[in-house]
């Protein structure tokens, strides 16, 4: 699942704008931070009160990363909670200061979820020593706001592969926004250092099927409705690939602007439509040779007659290819969305959508 984040320095209109927003696309959970200025408590507290209404309206669960000064603070410890929990706040995301002995007894009360990317072995073997309620525990990655200091992706593959041996079952980490990114830096939220300027879904894409990890947020608190929405389709099993168009055929654009399924015996350098040759109907206007020129990674094509029983084949290419006078080239997948196609293996569908 992919889920957003709101911070206590927004205007409640905002808040409230993304609370709306997660209930739209289903994100059951938000991401914010506790760490309260001293000057500000009796706004905070009231501040509380308000996002717990919200929570509550929209039936969203918030999951807070706090230090036990800030916990002190709003007016309680580890073992009185009910001020969070009646502000729609299910977990605590433990920031330094907090022993392993106290997260594990925290843990008996609510769900507290450790830092992913500096946890070890010791203390996850501690937490069993200290009774750690396993099914309130979870492992979340840090994100980096400055430039040049978010993880890499085989340190994050290597520490979740050592969380899961340790029986920690959900793992979570952060990719940036693409709308307004959260100051004072405006540099994006990642976790990954590779993923702090690239579209949302192929960072989103990346950590659920390369790194191990099963929830995602947006760490800025601004993302479109348009990004969320690629995010839920490929969530729901249909990557969807934005193409320009090289032809001017309106009526074989509209035909191949659908859902399709790569061959399930995937082939190495193109992905190949089974729709398109079985379920297809091509009117031979539509076949015959045009545009039959280079094929560069990302080339939309379909075969032309002159292919005799691959007519109407529908390709992506996956590799640089040179022309063919048998391969007719429709259109070009744009160059924010060509990290998708490692994700269209065999049997994947997939949903070409037009962009001018």
């Amino acid at each position: 699942m992919f889920y957003l984040s709101f911070y206590f320095t927004e205007q409640m209109d905002q808040i409230e704008k993304r609370f709306k927003q997660a209930n739209r696309f289903g994100c059951r959970e938000l991401f914010t931070s506790l760490h309260i200025p001293e000057d500000d408590l009796a706004i905070y507290r009231k501040r509380l009160q308000e996002i717990g209404r919200l929570a509550k309206r929209y039936e969203i669960e918030i999951v807070a990363d706090v230090t036990p000064a800030s916990l002190a603070k709003i007016g309680t410890d580890g073992d009185s909670l009910k001020l969070l929990v009646s502000s729609g706040v299910s977990g605590l995301r433990l920031d330094d200061g907090f022993s392993v002995e106290e997260a594990a007894q925290l843990s008996q009360q609510i769900k507290v979820v450790f830092n992913a990317s500096t946890m070890t072995e010791e203390e996850c073997d501690k937490l069993v020593a200290c009774g750690v309620n396993w099914n309130h525990l979870e492992a979340w990655h840090n994100f980096y706001p400055r430039p040049e200091t978010g993880l890499s992706k085989e340190a994050v593959i290597r520490k979740n592969k050592m969380l899961r041996r340790k029986g920690i079952r959900t793992i979570a980490a952060f990719i940036p926004g693409n709308k307004k990114k959260r100051g004072p830096l405006h540099q994006g939220l990642p976790t990954l250092e590779a993923h702090r300027n690239i579209d949302p879904l192929c960072a989103y894409a990346e950590l659920v099927r390369d790194c191990g990890v099963n929830k995602v947020f947006v760490g800025d608190g601004s993302v479109t409705d348009e990004a969320l929405a690629r995010m839920k389709e490929f969530r729901d099993g249909v990557i969807p690939l934005r193409y320009r168009p090289l032809i001017q055929q309106h009526e074989l654009l509209s035909m191949i602007e659908t859902v399709h399924t790569n061959r399930r015996d995937a082939a190495r350098d193109v992905i190949r439509s089974l729709e398109s040759r079985l379920s297809f109907l091509w009117p031979k206007h539509l076949m015959v040779p045009a545009c039959t020129i280079e094929r560069p990674k990302g080339s939309v094509t379909m075969d032309n007659i002159r292919y005799g029983r691959y007519a109407g084949e529908l390709q992506i290419t996956l590799t640089d290819l040179p022309a063919d006078d048998k391969v007719n080239v429709i259109g070009r997948i744009i160059e924010d969305d060509l990290p998708l196609l490692a994700y269209v293996g065999g049997g994947q569908r997939f949903r070409l959508v037009q962009v001018i």
